[in-house]
């Protein structure tokens, strides 16, 4: 019988034991290989990066190498499953560095859940590393954990869950009211789910000149005169839902243009697209479930419909963003990945579809085609500082 995915996983990494390994880039096959790989002549190295600690990035693999941590706190759609059981996904996001921009990546599970000890696990092991990818962290302490390491590292720290997410969502909008012939200042837009995601489209998508936006969560829409409101959807609050409209999903979708769900399954109904604007556009997001089926959404009347998944049109992947993103952040030695830089991968992503190709089931690249990393990488170094 033929294994699906989820069995040739358990058998592969039980075979192999794990997805990846360290490598030598140096032969060390005889005493005098082993005396310029190690003692005496690494001493001349490392006495030259003492005199100027930058040239560690001359020397060494830091220039080429992120660290991919997290607390096991937020894994896919697994939840706090914690550290060890996250090794699987850090090793995949490893393989995946290297296999689509050649960047060199080791996964780090950290023991630990408490804010302060992960920044200061993290600071601590920077020195090693050109970069700091942070991922399926839960919020509100991703939030928190990435702004502190932004602060105080000199060296790109990025969340991926937010904005990889977003960037890839922000490309595909693009490209989808390119061919509905729509202006992203003048489209109402419904995003479901206000976590880590749901809030990085947001910013990201208001960043892009969005301008009518609603974010909705289990309680309904965000609104900045909620009494209730969480505390970490005050920031959000002030920025969407200008008009304070008050209800749920169905509601918020009324006369909207753009639906993205970062949430659960099957929680938009056929009927309220029937409610949307000319030519909706459906980005159906939740893993392994999609908000809608597809089809049903088509059914409904939606315009363009994308997923999370690979066996659906119009995949919204992360795997489009942030191989890219570190290569040129890297390659750039920026000290950040700005919002500038972010919407410029944005916008690279988008591009790398050329007008005449563009269809209703092609709005955004396989995650196969080799110029997205080059020009992803190419809009990052140009938009860094």
């Amino acid at each position: 019988m033929k294994m699906d995915a989820k069995e040739k996983a358990l058998e592969i990494s039980k075979q192999l034991g794990g997805k990846i390994e360290v490598t030598s880039k140096v032969s060390i096959n005889s005493m005098e290989d082993l005396a310029i790989a190690y003692t005496p002549g690494v001493a001349a190295v490392s006495a030259e990066i003492a005199k100027d600690k930058e040239k560690a990035y001359t020397y060494t693999s830091k220039k080429n190498l992120v660290a991919v941590v997290t607390d096991g706190s937020a894994v896919l759609g697994l939840g706090n499953i914690g550290p060890e059981a996250a090794i699987p996904v850090m090793e995949g996001k490893a393989a995946l560095f290297k296999r689509f921009a050649g960047v060199d990546a080791v996964p780090l599970s950290l023991d630990t859940q408490d804010v302060d000890e992960i920044v200061a696990h993290v600071k601590a092991i920077a020195p090693s590393f050109g970069g700091i990818n942070l991922e399926d962290i839960s919020a509100p302490r991703c939030f928190e954990i990435e702004r502190r390491l932004k602060e105080e590292l000199d060296i790109p720290v990025f969340h991926d869950d937010q904005h990889g997410t977003a960037i890839v969502v922000l490309a595909a909008t693009i490209n989808a009211l390119k061919l509905a012939d729509k202006e992203i200042s003048k489209v109402k837009i419904v995003i479901n789910g206000a976590g880590a995601a749901g809030i990085a489209i947001a910013k990201k998508l208001l960043l892009a000149g969005a301008e009518n936006l609603l974010l909705v969560d289990q309680k309904g829409i965000i609104a900045s005169n909620d009494l209730q409101i969480d505390d970490r959807h005050i920031e959000i609050a002030e920025m969407t839902n200008q008009k304070n409209i008050q209800g749920d999903l169905k509601k918020a979708l009324e006369e909207a243009d753009l639906f993205i769900g970062v949430s659960a399954p099957n929680v938009l109904k056929k009927d309220w697209i029937k409610s949307m604007n000319q030519k909706p556009i459906i980005f159906a997001m939740a893993n392994p479930q999609p908000e809608i089926d597809p089809a049903e959404a088509k059914e409904a009347g939606a315009y363009i419909v994308g997923t999370g998944r690979s066996d659906f049109p119009n995949q919204i992947n992360n795997v489009l963003a942030f191989p890219g993103i570190f290569r040129g952040a890297l390659d750039a030695r920026a000290r950040d990945i700005t919002d500038s830089m972010q919407l410029a991968a944005a916008k690279g992503i988008a591009q790398a579809i050329p007008d005449n190709e563009l269809t209703t089931e092609n709005i955004i690249p396989n995650v196969f085609d080799e110029q997205v990393v080059e020009i992803v990488a190419k809009s990052v170094m140009e938009a860094a500082d």
